[in-house]
C-alpha cells in the first residue's frame, strides 16, 4: 500500500465489509475479513506514522563551513 491513503482505504473497506454489507459467501466470513483489513490498516498507519516521525526528527540542518577568506 502507498502510505497513509492506502492504510485509510484498508480501514474504510474493512469497515464496509464488517458493518454495512449483507453479502454471504460460502466458506468466507466477510465480518472476519473486514476486521482483519481494519486491523491491518491501523497497524500500517501506526508504522507509517512512526517512520515519518523518525524521518522528521533525524533531519539536521546543513551547515556550510567553507569560508572564502581570500580577498
Amino acid at each position: 500500500m502507498a502510505g497513509i491513503g492506502g492504510c485509510i482505504t484498508l480501514i474504510v473497506v474493512g469497515a464496509i465489509l464488517t458493518f454495512a454489507s449483507d453479502w454471504h459467501m460460502d466458506g468466507v466470513n466477510l465480518d472476519v475479513v473486514g476486521l482483519i483489513m481494519m486491523a491491518g490498516g491501523l497497524l500500517g498507519l501506526a508504522v507509517y506514522s512512526s517512520v515519518l516521525r523518525r524521518r522528521r526528527a533525524a533531519a539536521l540542518p546543513v551547515v556550510d563551513e567553507t569560508r572564502d577568506d581570500r580577498l
